[in-house]
């Protein structure tokens, strides 16, 4: 589980920001929110953060984004950018390098990671396991006059010396160690260890879009048909009338025109399918039809197939998040969801969170919104969970919880104290 995630200079966030999942000592919905993933750390299942529009709500999604694309991303050429963006509305700070640093328990031991890159190279990145209340380096990387000099700590590694030159051969100025370790068949423990669990656990740390979302529950559904009951069983408790989704893969011809740009949009895609796209100049797409059940007026059930595109937006949003969720839940995975609200109705937000929050196990999610009925939902929030993004003068966000608040156990109505700005985090119009 993460326990906090460090940014500075990235992005809209110019000082450094910490954002913490460990929870206080407040036993309020202590059962499925919080987690006790080793002994005297306790850390919350969910964060909530609000906050004006433009206020870096997102841009702490994209943070997360990029430390997960990063970890994971070999990049061919050592002239490409890293993708670290950093604040750019001061004179210093563009030339300024971003940071990061990310903590996280795998079986009850602490590790952290720490980045320092610019848009160009990486200037230093450090893997640190906690085996007692003393930390240990797993390997230390700088990049001196563009080649990484990697240290691996010989107790926690071990690792040829055949390997380790190998390690830094494809370890480029602008890549991770992981990413150039993954590029060479060697097996370390330690590092295999946090390499599959930010693979199994560390999955949608990334903003996915509603076809993104929609995509992935599809694709589920089409590997494991055992999926599909579980995702019908989501909808239906949330209050659609969809008995039945059927998935048909088609071949679709793609006009000459339109070849270039699938193959520029198509980041990922083995360059096998993109040779065979241009050779056939077909695509093979998903043909969805969703089962809807109606009462007629004699008080018969009815059966209608109806395709996707004629689904409400509401509809296809909820069939995306579940599939996502589903993962989360049944791989103890990490999630975002960016503006939760998006197209839902205030009620379908509240029952995704408690949804959630009924699987118990270590899976977490983050969730921004601009929805503040949640604030007065019973049984879903602690004030922990709580978080807000406000942008400060200089145009650089500020990122702070509710408990940095005195008083806040006075508060009668947590929303109306929002709204009247009692947090900040709203516009100022």
């Amino acid at each position: 589980m993460i326990q906090y995630i460090k940014i500075k200079n990235f992005l809209s966030f110019k000082d450094e920001v910490v954002f913490n999942f460990e929870a206080t000592k407040d036993k309020k919905y202590e059962d499925y929110q919080v987690v006790e993933i080793a002994p005297g750390v306790r850390i919350l299942r969910i964060a909530v953060v609000y906050g004006a529009n433009a206020s870096g709500k997102t841009n702490l999604v994209s943070a997360i984004e990029f430390l997960r694309n990063f970890w994971f991303q070999y990049l061919e050429n050592k002239d490409q950018p890293t993708g670290a963006i950093p604040f750019l509305l001061a004179s210093e700070t563009p030339n300024q390098p971003s940071e990061f640093s990310i903590g996280f328990y795998i079986s009850q031991k602490k590790y952290i990671y720490n980045l320092t890159v610019s848009n160009n190279v990486v200037l230093n990145e450090k893997l640190l396991i906690y085996p007692s209340q003393q930390p240990a380096t797993i390997y230390e990387r700088v990049t001196v006059d563009g080649i990484s000099q990697i240290t691996f700590n010989p107790k926690r590694v071990k690792l040829g010396q055949a390997a380790k030159e190998q390690i830094s051969l494809y370890c480029l100025q602008n890549v991770s160690v992981f990413a150039a370790y993954n590029k060479v068949n060697v097996g370390a423990e330690e590092m295999d260890t946090v390499m599959n669990w930010a693979k199994a656990h560390f999955t949608f740390q990334h903003r996915m879009g509603l076809e993104d979302n929609v995509a992935y529950t599809e694709s589920i559904i089409s590997r494991d048909e055992s999926k599909k009951g579980a995702i019908l069983n989501f909808l239906q408790r949330a209050d659609y009338n969809i008995t039945g989704i059927d998935i048909q893969q088609i071949e679709r011809t793609v006009p000459d025109e339109l070849i270039p740009l699938l193959i520029k949009s198509s980041e990922g895609v083995p360059v096998s399918e993109i040779e065979r796209l241009k050779r056939d100049k077909t695509i093979t797409m998903n043909k969805v039809d969703f089962e809807h059940c109606i009462t007629n007026e004699n008080g018969e059930k009815e059966y209608y197939k109806l395709p996707k595109n004629l689904q409400s937006d509401g509809t296809i949003r909820t069939f995306g998040l579940s599939g996502v969720i589903d993962h989360a839940v049944e791989s103890n995975s990490f999630i975002t969801i960016d503006e939760i609200e998006d197209s839902l109705h205030p009620a379908l937000i509240e029952f995704i969170v408690e949804d959630f929050l009924k699987h118990k196990g270590e899976s977490q999610m983050l969730v921004t919104t601009h929805y503040d009925g949640l604030l007065e939902a019973d049984d879903l929030l602690r004030n922990d969970s709580i978080w807000f993004t406000s942008k400060k003068e200089n145009g650089a966000t500020e990122l702070y919880s509710l408990v940095d608040f005195k008083g806040i156990n006075r508060i009668t109505s947590l929303q109306k104290a929002y709204r009247f700005g009692q947090f900040g985090a709203i516009p100022n119009i």
